[in-house]
């Protein structure tokens, strides 16, 4: 699996596939090492299937049920200057539409009143909390409600106290969970103080605010922060909550960046539906943003394989994100601006977010920050020359 990573990030696209369900329409690559003219390629389909035949061999790509091209739809289009390794096609596909709800893995959809719930360690799937019932499971006010306090109300602001769970509640942040402590915590959970860097980090007589770190007790891993003596808040991406059925063990391990890709994925789709924004804030729990990233469209389906991989014997079936695979998957289309980059192009960008009061903000601990950048570079860094970058942004896909 390692080295089929490895040969997808050091060798072209041999072939690339997006396609949009709302327009009906897409878009297949095919490198020029795998055919030279786009008379070398022949494209067909079947059931929810899509053929391709170069001088490599045949390489079928797996579509979702509902999907297939429509016969005789796919032309070779001008690529322009900046593709003369690529080939381009455009093609239509038909979409039915599907009478069966996909069932949401994500755990801001899951949790309901009155339904008994186990939270596991996501990094070594140990149970932290077993067979909680809440009576109420309730939405926190927007991330940023408290910033605007001061432009609705003439006195002191009626909200400043902390809201927090009763012992039977748990309240849905944007990324994160609060619970109320029980006894079995201390079994599982240890709780430490470190210090966090203050935001200017010139000056030396600030003291470091020092926050309580909520750690998994089996494996060190960082859950969140105690917020209060009773109250414990667990970040999405650190934890797998799942409904209590039986004697029903889950998995040993979940693949680390599958899982926080699918989660940050379903987070952000679920979060510009509700709010109607399209721009996102990736911010440290210090305040300081990490990264920038605008959802352009939530109905893509892409799949990608390498030239290494096309006509092949190698297999092309891995669990890893982004290894090429040939079943295609529904994706988040993004932008995105690392705020660590110092380049004037993405400095200008950050400031002029920063200006417009652009970007909802999403809290992350710093190094699920860290992660989430590697996983939608990974993303970039496999997708054909032509379709890196927009403008000054870069381009990645994250599966739903």
């Amino acid at each position: 699996m390692a080295d089929f990573e490895k040969a997808s990030r050091t060798h072209g696209v041999g072939v690339f596939l997006e396609l949009r369900k709302r327009l009906q329409s897409g878009l297949l690559i095919v490198g020029k090492d795998v055919a030279r003219s786009p008379a070398d390629v022949v494209v067909s389909g079947e059931y929810s299937s899509l053929l391709v035949f170069t001088p490599r061999g045949e390489l079928s790509l797996t579509l979702p049920a509902g999907v297939t091209l429509e016969p005789g739809s796919c032309f070779p289009t001008p690529a322009g200057e900046s593709c003369g390794e690529e080939l381009h096609f455009r093609l239509r596909i038909n979409v039915k539409p599907s009478t069966e709800e996909e069932a949401s893995d994500n755990v801001m959809e899951t949790l309901r009143a009155k339904e008994t719930y186990c939270f596991h360690c996501q990094g070594c799937m140990t149970r932290l909390l077993e067979d909680r019932v809440f009576k109420r499971v309730l939405p926190l006010p927007n991330g940023n409600w408290n910033s605007i306090v001061d432009d609705w109300c003439c006195h002191p602001d009626p909200f400043a106290k902390k809201l927090l769970p009763r012992a039977e509640d748990c309240l849905l942040g944007d990324t994160f969970l609060l619970l109320a402590r029980d006894s079995s915590c201390e079994h599982t959970l240890t709780v430490e103080e470190a210090p966090v860097d203050s935001e200017d980090g010139q000056d030396s007589k600030k003291t470091c605010r020092r926050v309580a770190l909520v750690s998994c007790k089996s494996c060190s891993s960082v859950l969140g922060e105690a917020v209060a003596p009773e109250t414990v808040k667990l970040y999405i991406t650190q934890v797998v909550v799942e409904r209590a059925e039986g004697d029903r063990e889950p998995e040993t391990s979940l693949n680390r960046s599958l899982f926080l890709e699918k989660t940050i994925a379903a987070r952000l789709l679920g979060l510009s539906s509700s709010m109607s924004t399209f721009h996102f804030s990736v911010q440290t729990p210090d305040g300081k943003t990490f990264l920038l990233l605008w959802l352009l469209n939530s109905d893509s389906i892409t799949a990608s394989v390498p030239e290494t991989c096309v006509g092949g014997e190698s297999s092309v079936e891995s669990l890893s994100p982004h290894s090429p695979s040939p079943t295609a998957a529904t994706v988040l289309k993004l932008l995105y601006t690392s705020c660590s980059d110092t380049s004037t192009q993405h400095r200008d960008i950050a400031d002029s977010w920063e200006a417009n009061a652009i970007g909802h903000a999403v809290v992350l601990p710093l190094k699920v920050c860290e992660e989430l950048l590697q996983v939608i570079e990974d993303s970039n860094s496999i997708l054909p020359a032509s379709m890196r970058r927009m403008r000054s942004y870069e381009v990645a896909y994250l599966r739903l």
